[in-house]
């Protein structure tokens, strides 16, 4: 198929009244299993990677494989960067060919996270790349990113700051959070609805790893557009691995585990597109 932007995705997504599913990827064999799970369901797709992530391999090699991989996709492909922390890494994504990118300035006082948003929207504009942006501070841990008890979005504030900003979609703090749930999260779908009143982009659901099939649902019908998932995809790698090393302790050969695993993601990915309704929407 092709390697694309998100716009026209989360337009599509906004107007169909579904979510494009968000994947955190972080090493070949999750491209690979990601990306074969859209095709089965005939999904768009968005890969991401994290500032822990590109620590790990660099931008270029991420992006290299997915590129690579959506070359020979049957459906749109999608490279984000998640949770950009700060301008540098911003603008050295937009140069690498990442062909969405998160700026995160939710730690930041408001004034400063419209300025160093604005400031990365500004940059990437000529390019029509589109900027992601966070308002609040989703909570929880998840690599280097520490939301703490996060902090919900209020809806004239974020009125105020996309008309500043000029960014294309926003991540809204309404009581998810990143990494492993330790119990039921209650999530603010009122505000949620409050926020889609007065801001017209798309909207962005960060945490989603451990919500319920319902929860997302009902955030989809109050205005989200994108849901991010990442935690889930680690674990269900993991899960893989380690079955077939209990089962084989003495196999040596990455390929042979690699492929369990690959399926352990496959799986959960289908699931949560589905969950998204992105099933079936790829042109």
């Amino acid at each position: 198929m092709s390697f694309v932007t998100s716009e026209k995705m989360l337009l599509d997504a906004q107007k169909g009244g579904y979510a494009v599913g968000a994947f955190n990827v972080e090493n070949m064999e999750m491209v690979m299993a990601v990306i074969a799970a859209a095709e089965e369901l005939h999904a768009p797709l968005m890969l991401q990677t994290t500032p822990s992530t590109v620590k790990y391999a660099g931008l270029d090699m991420y992006l290299a494989n997915v590129k690579a991989a959506a070359k020979r996709a049957k459906v749109p492909v999608c490279m984000h960067l998640d949770h950009g922390d700060s301008f540098d890494l911003a603008m050295r994504a937009l140069r690498v060919g990442y062909s969405s990118i998160m700026i995160d300035g939710s730690h930041n006082v408001f004034e400063e996270n419209i300025a160093v948003t604005k400031a990365v929207a500004d940059a990437c504009r000529p390019s029509g790349v589109p900027v992601e942006a966070e308002l609040g501070k989703v909570g929880g841990k998840e690599d280097d990113l520490d939301g703490g008890n996060g902090g919900y979005t209020d809806p004239m504030e974020a009125k105020e700051f996309v008309e500043r900003t000029g960014v294309g979609s926003l991540a809204v703090a309404i009581g998810t959070a990143h990494g492993v749930y330790k119990g039921e999260p209650k999530l603010d779908l009122d505000r949620l609805a409050e926020v889609r009143k007065v801001v017209s982009i798309p909207l962005v659901l960060h945490g989603a790893s451990g919500l319920s099939e319902e929860a997302v649902k009902e955030s989809i019908k109050r205005g989200i557009c994108k849901v991010n998932f990442a935690t889930e995809l680690r674990i269900a790698y993991t899960d893989g691995v380690k079955e077939f090393l209990a089962a084989n302790p003495d196999a040596f050969d990455p390929k042979k585990y690699g492929k369990v695993a690959m399926e352990h993601v496959k799986e959960i990915v289908k699931l949560r597109m589905k969950m998204c309704g992105c099933d079936g929407k790829a042109e």
